[in-house]
């Protein structure tokens, strides 16, 4: 598959603000080396508490009232703990050696992913080209929804609004038994296979191993160990999945795709429009930053400014810039969104809602 000519940002000039946010944050914040021991005593308690949870499935299943708590448990800490642990190890910021990252990693394929897979995904498109059309496949990633301004507006986007209600907590699901295998096998608009030379032959093995004992330590061992009936089980763990998903979904929605997003596009010769560091500050937003319960159970999400401004930053040390970001941000006349989670949770709807039907040009003011 040809490769791409990938985006290029405009270069960085002599007084660029973000030279000087660097500066600061590395003679200030990440001298603190308690937030690093913070994060990682905070990844191996979510570890912890996953398999304590599912010990309590095995152990208490039988009760089916214990049967669906343990599996839901089960799931919000998977969710909270991709979005902590895994998502710093993926940037290499959860550990200071990355041999130790990558082991940590490894840990995710028994959760039916393939980190291999995602890293791609997420640091070589995401990252790299936030809101960039065709580019961010985090955002793109189904027909079924319409976000990108250039996508194809089909009849049933009209209502988008009203049916991703019900699709967004299958999420998880379609991640790991749908998506990972279009990535891997799919020929059509396949940005993944179009960054890479080639997909290496043991992460396909890997993938399917990662989901074959996902299956059977999380639905087949309860089904065969406990005294329920099998759709029960299977109910409990369709229960881990649309839970799971539904927590996450709040971070995945919540920093990129409100009714006010940028969609940053390139001119016919593949240029963007800002430097880098100002491309981050355009397409992205924090949300609920004063809050500890959402920046416990989110991570680098509330703070996603700074997440993307220094992906190798651990999460933990995220609420300590971004202080030092909103002053650059007056200062220097920057852009920079901040707003509680149920706002950006109902922008997002509305989003939606807007990109399901045809532009009104005299509302746009393109006339």
């Amino acid at each position: 598959m040809e490769k791409l000519k990938r985006p290029v940002y405009v270069k960085v000039g002599t007084d660029d603000f973000f030279k000087k946010m660097r500066l600061e944050v590395n003679e200030t914040v990440l001298k603190n080396s308690s937030l690093y021991v913070l994060n990682v005593v905070k990844s191996l308690g979510l570890l912890a508490a996953f398999f304590l949870f599912y010990a309590c499935i095995l152990i208490f299943g039988n009760k089916t009232p214990l049967l669906f708590l343990f599996y839901i448990l089960s799931g919000i800490t998977m969710i909270v703990l991709f979005i902590n642990a895994f998502h710093d190890a993926a940037h290499g910021a959860l550990f200071k050696k990355p041999k130790h990252n990558e082991w940590f990693l490894y840990v995710l394929e028994l959760f039916g992913s393939n980190h291999w897979l995602w890293m791609r995904r997420h640091i070589g498109l995401h990252h790299a080209y936030p809101n960039v059309p065709d580019w961010d496949v985090d955002i793109k990633q189904s027909k079924i929804i319409r976000i990108f301004p250039n996508s194809p507006l089909f009849n049933y986007h009209k209502y988008q609004h009203i049916y991703m209600w019900f699709i967004y907590p299958l999420y998880s699901l379609n991640w790991i038994y749908i998506r990972d295998f279009k990535d891997i096998f799919g020929k059509k608009d396949n940005y993944v296979k179009k960054i890479v030379e080639k997909i290496p032959r043991q992460e396909i093995y890997r993938l399917f191993a990662a989901k074959i004992i996902n299956l059977i330590y999380l639905l087949f061992i309860p089904m065969m160990l406990l005294n329920q009936p099998w759709y029960t089980v299977l109910l409990a763990w369709l229960c881990l999945h649309m839970s799971g998903s539904a927590l996450g979904v709040v971070a995945l929605v919540s920093t990129h795709v409100d009714e006010d997003a940028n969609f940053p596009g390139t001119d016919e010769e593949g240029n963007l429009s800002a430097t880098w560091a100002m491309h981050q500050m355009i397409v992205t937003k924090d949300f609920s930053t004063e809050s500890k319960l959402a920046n416990f159970l989110y991570g680098g999400f509330t703070h996603h400014v700074a997440h993307h401004l220094f992906p190798g930053v651990g999460h933990t040390y995220y609420p300590y810039i971004t202080p030092i970001i909103r002053r650059y941000a007056e200062e220097y006349n920057l852009p920079y969104t901040s707003y509680p989670f149920y706002h950006a949770v109902r922008s997002h709807f509305r989003m939606l809602k807007n990109k399901g039907v045809k532009e009104n040009i005299l509302m746009t003011g393109e006339i």
